[in-house]
């Protein structure tokens, strides 16, 4: 199976580690796949606040592009950020639930030569990852088992809501799935959804760094040496405001926030170049796993 893959902004700016490790994970494991022709910014999650009929329509250009680069049958289209992959779900949902929307954003996509017919799947790497490739074919793929580090998965609240397409809405169960086909242990934590304050970082900094407070702390509590993440600002928010966070609440959190597949090119072998991990402020030990019995092994 093939795939077109959309960057979206972030996986091209702040984001760039989480597609560096993406592009190096696909590639170690065959999975044919090529870059989105022309893409545009999907607008994000705010943009449809503003003129929800151009929202769709950026959005919907994408998923008129991949059916132009890939003329026949079903496209899967990966959408790594959690932002991108909500909006362009969206909108291939709401095309293809309601006509009187279809009508209209075609009519505004013929303007630029352009037609959606249906024929896109949006898809998360993690999806694709679990359920496409397969637990068992990653595992024998891994070179070095993390065994010993405990692991926070963290979703975040864009990825499995309000669309459940392969994980549970609430408590979602595929990256502890494979942390643990890659060797390591994933810590059973209840907030694995719940919402990291998104820009409120940026506006209502109080509030935003409370949230985040909130998430490092229960990690912390539950014994996790490690945060994996699938979203670019959820990422961002939990690493760069640490600091801030413990001048503010007195406290002494140091928690190493990657993307979950930063960890499996640990696994897998790849290089730290290869994964991005020079560009996260704070670098996680990963080069040095501990093992049941003490021994240390250098992943790179």
């Amino acid at each position: 199976m093939k795939y077109l893959y959309y960057p979206g902004c972030s996986l091209r700016s702040t984001g760039r580690a989480y597609e560096e490790s993406l592009l190096s994970v696909l590639k170690v494991l065959d999975i044919p796949f090529e870059e989105l022709n022309d893409w545009n910014c999907c607008g994000a999650t705010s943009y449809v606040s503003i003129d929800e009929t151009d929202a769709f329509a950026l959005a919907a250009r994408n998923l008129a592009l991949a059916e132009l680069q890939s003329p026949d049958g079903t496209i899967n289209l990966i959408a790594p950020c959690s932002a991108c992959f909500l909006v362009l779900l969206k909108t291939e949902r709401y095309l293809e639930s309601y006509p009187d929307v279809r009508e209209k954003i075609n009519s505004t996509l013929d303007k630029a030569g352009l037609h959606y017919h249906g024929r896109v799947n949006v898809r998360h790497p993690l999806d694709v990852f679990v359920n496409d490739y397969g637990l068992e074919n990653i595992t024998k793929r891994v070179k070095y088992p993390l065994k010993g580090l405990k692991v926070a998965s963290y979703y975040g609240c864009q990825m499995v809501r309000p669309f459940k397409t392969f994980d549970h809405s609430h408590y979602p169960e595929t990256m502890d799935r494979l942390v643990n086909a890659l060797g390591a242990e994933p810590v059973d934590w209840p907030l694995k959804t719940r919402c990291c304050g998104g820009s409120l970082t940026g506006t209502i900094q109080e509030a935003g760094l409370r949230l985040n407070r909130l998430l490092l702390k229960e990690a912390e509590k539950r014994g996790a040496d490690i945060m994996l993440t699938c979203c670019p600002l959820c990422q961002h928010n939990l690493e760069c405001y640490q600091e801030r966070i413990n001048r503010k609440f007195d406290e002494k959190i140091d928690m190493p926030i990657a993307f979950f597949t930063q960890l499996m090119g640990v696994a897998l072998g790849l290089s730290e170049k290869e994964l991005g991990m020079q560009r996260l402020f704070k670098m996680p030990s990963l080069n040095q796993i501990t093992h049941p019995k003490g021994e240390m092994v250098n992943a790179w």
